[in-house]
């Protein structure tokens, strides 16, 4: 009679997996660092890069300076307050109203109080309903507003993008924090 040997595999202990799972996060968290260190100096010029062409598009200044302006306004949507010139503000809004919570809008507040342009900084609003926001034809439509701006469903002026209230809310909102931020800088 011949003897059957069976081989059991030895299942690695709890300590072992542990120190092998927290061996991978942290060589994990070290590339992640290492990648956000080497990526975050141009991110930054981007961002500043898209918001100084997002200023010339909504009130272009001949020398294209814009200086910050300190907001004291309770309005804590206003971002940033900058001076364009003798041309008037621009102002950065980040509406409470938002369908994905990330939009982020460029105003141009003429010297004359009504707006001269908007221009989409950030959004995360759906594709193809509330990223048409961007398209210059629907941004038209704000150029010489001035007051409280609202959406026609509202009783305002504004033509809401099709499937897309929410988010033509929230630019109208954007809108309108900019006019009474821009005011009450005088």
């Amino acid at each position: 009679m011949s003897e059957i040997v069976m081989n059991k595999k030895k299942e690695p202990s709890l300590a072992m997996l542990v120190v092998v799972l927290t061996a991978i996060s942290l060589i994990t968290a070290l590339l992640l660092g290492a990648v956000n260190m080497v990526t975050a100096p141009q991110i930054k010029l981007n961002t500043e890069k898209k918001t100084a062409e997002a200023m010339q598009a909504v009130l272009p200044t001949e020398d294209g300076v814009y200086t910050p302006v300190e907001y004291t306004g309770e309005d804590s949507t206003v971002q940033a307050v900058y001076q364009a010139g003798d041309a008037g503000y621009v102002v950065q809004v980040k509406p409470a109203t938002s369908f994905s919570g990330t939009l982020s809008v460029m105003v141009g507040v003429g010297t004359d109080g009504t707006c001269t342009g908007i221009s989409i900084v950030e959004t995360g609003e759906t594709s193809g309903l509330g990223s048409n926001a961007g398209k210059p034809d629907w941004q038209a439509q704000f150029v010489g507003q001035s007051g409280k701006v609202s959406v026609t469903k509202d009783g305002g002026e504004i033509n809401a993008l099709t499937g897309a209230t929410i988010t033509s809310r929230g630019v109208c909102e954007s809108v309108t924090s900019a006019l009474a931020a821009a005011a009450s800088l005088g």
